[in-house]
């Protein structure tokens, strides 16, 4: 049994929705469905989007503000679960997990119990 950990979920939000409402909500859904095993393994599910949207509604829609998101959050996260499917954001997420020394698992099984 480990410690509980802030896992970062990572994976596509808006690549290839050409920036349609409805693809990047399905994409958050998807990203959402990881939240639940995570936290039944008793860990903390953390999504960059979750705090990037409601801080783009106060900015100038700036799309920087996913990645600085995501790399702060990073400061905070003990792990990162990357979902398949192509991401620039994503990828990025998992150089600077690496480079931090923090555990990327890619299969939501691999995730350890608390």
């Amino acid at each position: 049994m480990s410690t509980p950990q802030l896992i970062l979920i990572a994976g596509p939000y808006r690549s290839n929705t050409g920036n349609d409402p409805e693809l990047m909500a399905a994409n958050l859904a998807r990203l959402e469905e990881a939240a639940w095993p995570i936290f039944r393994a008793g860990h903390i599910p953390m999504i960059g989007e979750w705090v990037a949207l409601p801080v783009l509604r106060g900015a100038d829609q700036d799309e920087e503000v996913f990645y600085a998101t995501a790399e702060r959050l990073l400061q905070h996260c003990d792990a990162v679960l990357r979902l398949p499917g192509e991401s620039t954001g994503a990828d990025q997420d998992v150089a600077i997990a690496k480079e931090r020394g923090i555990p990327v698992y890619y299969d939501v099984a691999d995730v350890p119990a608390a």
